[in-house]
């Protein structure tokens, strides 16, 4: 069976609801995922929107997820550093943890919530971004999983 990621908060390609997004109570979703490939020592998490008018945009950056684990509650703390030793950087918005979709006027916008089963825990700084998660990753990714959901004010 392949890795996989969802959320009970909102259908694959459906609407994120308003209480997930700055228009409403800035909530993280609900996310699930099923038994990552043997070796998997920690995930990873990234939400992106390909659509901004900046460019990818990031609205969340986390890793160092256990390996036990397989699924984040609705409403997930934006502490940097958790007790089971979760730790979440900064976002495009400069902000720690979650925050979720705030698109301009317009044609709604696309989020994947991403997910990267890793053969190892990651040694990044406090505050880091996508960018250094993405470089920490590479060539320690055993399968990704990715559910889309979209958004527009």
């Amino acid at each position: 069976m392949s890795f996989t990621i969802s959320s009970p908060s909102f259908s694959s390609g459906g609407t994120i609801p308003t209480k997930f997004t700055c228009s409403g109570a800035d909530l993280s979703p609900e996310l699930k995922w099923n038994d990552p490939p043997a070796g998997t020592k920690s995930f990873a998490l990234l939400v992106d929107d390909p659509d901004a008018p900046a460019g990818n945009w990031n609205h969340w950056t986390a890793w160092n997820l256990p390996a036990n684990l397989r699924s984040l509650p609705e409403h997930f703390s934006k502490d940097a550093r958790l007790a089971d030793g979760t730790e979440q950087g900064k976002n495009d918005f400069h902000k720690t943890g979650y925050n979720g979709p705030c698109p301009p006027p317009g044609k709604p916008h696309r989020y994947y919530f991403k997910s990267f089963a890793l053969d190892i825990t990651l040694n990044l700084k406090p505050g880091a971004m996508k960018r250094d998660l993405e470089s920490a990753m590479k060539g320690h990714i055993l399968a990704q999983a990715e559910w889309m959901g979209r958004f527009g004010r």
